[in-house]
């Protein structure tokens, strides 16, 4: 089999002949520049000295390349946005050393210039001109949101364009941008090409709400604010995201006209529904909020094309599953096995014919970072055992491997993945 159709035989249930990888193909299934730094120098593939390219600012994301993908035997690789989370383009790279002392690659708006508490700042579109948007405190490895909306929300003046304004229609220039890179991946490479989603479909993504990418973002623009408006406002946001569902669904018809079936999987929602030990939000909830402009996107990718859609929720949501299903979402990520009734051997038993498990390869709050290099191999070989048969997954880290993990366990993580598909 090819890389795409294994990942094609995988997401419609049916035996590959070994379980896909997945590493860098979205923006929750990444790789730490640091760790990857490492990855790649232990793997031959560059020097200690050679830097890599931050793709994603906001995580700062290493870019996974060829050379690891083909090392590695990685089946996927992305559609990249036009633009990052900070509103400009990944393009004219300048050098820059990190934190910890990896030489890296950013792009040219990326501000490496630190604060006099050696902060480094991140400002919307790179224009310095207007207030920062991003913080990465120092010796720290990712950036924080900075909250920019005042400490009262006037409820007289919430308007929904002002909350929708970043979601726009897609535009010819873009189109055509996504429609030559689809091609190029489609036609020079076997690999599962997979899109991190259009503009309007992304509903109440938290990393989003504070608009990183916007010079003088309106509305409900505060972490805490939004959640509590999950209850407090709910005709609103029914509003807003009606709003956005009819920008999504133009954004949609026009990339399947741009892209026809060069791409395989997109990811419609990244929005975190789960805690670590339980849903943020109740079922009822969901199908009240979110349940109905789900189903409406879904429903029409399903019905005019052949993608598969990714949904990308953190935690504990086996109760919301069954709607989640419902709604129209074919693929589950990143299968949080650490968090409460996520047992792995539950969630094949029940959902197991439902949706795809794209993740779950270990756990990265313990096993991975701090568990030596035989407790990896360990739980990696019970995932995949537990996964793995009749279909239904594809393998990658719970989430973005993370900053800090021991290159022994890195190498510990891929290995017993080869030796088990």
């Amino acid at each position: 089999m090819t890389s795409r159709e294994r990942v094609l035989a995988a997401i419609n249930h049916q035996t590959p002949d070994k379980v896909p990888l997945d590493l860098g193909s979205t923006l929750i299934s990444g790789i730490h520049v640091s760790s990857l730094h490492k990855l790649k120098v232990s793997l031959g593939l560059i020097k200690d000295n050679e830097p890599v390219k931050v793709y994603d600012p906001f995580q700062m994301l290493g870019e996974v390349d060829d050379d690891l993908r083909d090392v590695l035997g990685i089946d996927t690789v992305p559609l990249p946005s036009i633009k990052n989370f900070f509103g400009f383009k990944n393009e004219n790279w300048k050098p820059w050393t990190f934190f910890d002392g990896t030489p890296v690659l950013v792009p040219e708006k990326f501000n490496i210039m630190p604060e006099s508490n050696g902060d480094i700042l991140q400002y919307p579109e790179g224009d310095r001109s207007v207030p920062a948007s991003m913080r990465m405190p120092k010796d720290g490895f990712y950036h924080d949101s900075i909250i920019r909306q005042k400490p009262i929300v006037d409820e007289s003046k919430l308007k929904v364009e002002d909350q929708v304004e970043e979601y726009s229609i897609m535009g010819d220039e873009d189109l055509a941008c996504y429609e030559k890179e689809a091609k190029r991946l489609y036609e020079e490479t076997d690999r599962a090409v997979v899109f991190g989603g259009v503009p309007g479909t992304n509903l109440g993504d938290i990393a989003l709400v504070p608009g990183p990418g916007m010079k003088n973002p309106q509305g409900i623009r505060d972490v805490e604010e939004w959640y509590v408006s999950l209850m407090t406002r709910k005709d609103f946001l029914k509003e807003v995201f009606s709003q956005m569902t009819e920008i999504g669904l133009k954004n949609l018809k026009l990339m399947y006209e741009a892209v026809g079936e060069r791409i395989q999987v997109i990811v419609l929602s990244g929005t975190d529904f789960g805690s670590q030990n339980c849903p943020f939000i109740s079922p009822a909830l969901y199908r009240e909020l979110f349940k109905p402009y789900h189903q409406a996107m879904n429903e029409w990718i399903h019905q005019n094309t052949q993608w598969k859609v990714f949904i990308h929720t953190c935690g504990s949501v086996f109760d919301l599953l069954p709607d989640l299903k419902e709604a129209g979402f074919d693929i589950l990520n990143p299968v949080q096995v650490s968090a409460a009734k996520m047992d792995p051997k539950e969630l094949k038993e029940h959902f197991g014919s439902d949706f795809t498990f794209w993740g779950g390869g270990v756990n990265p709050q313990s096993t991975l970072p701090f568990g030596s290099p035989e407790d990896v191999r360990q739980e990696v070989r019970y995932l995949i055992n537990t996964f793995k048969p009749n279909g239904g997954f594809v393998f990658a880290n719970v989430h973005n491997i993370q900053a800090k993990i021991p290159v022994e366990n890195l190498l510990a993580f891929f290995e017993t993945l080869q030796e088990n598909r």
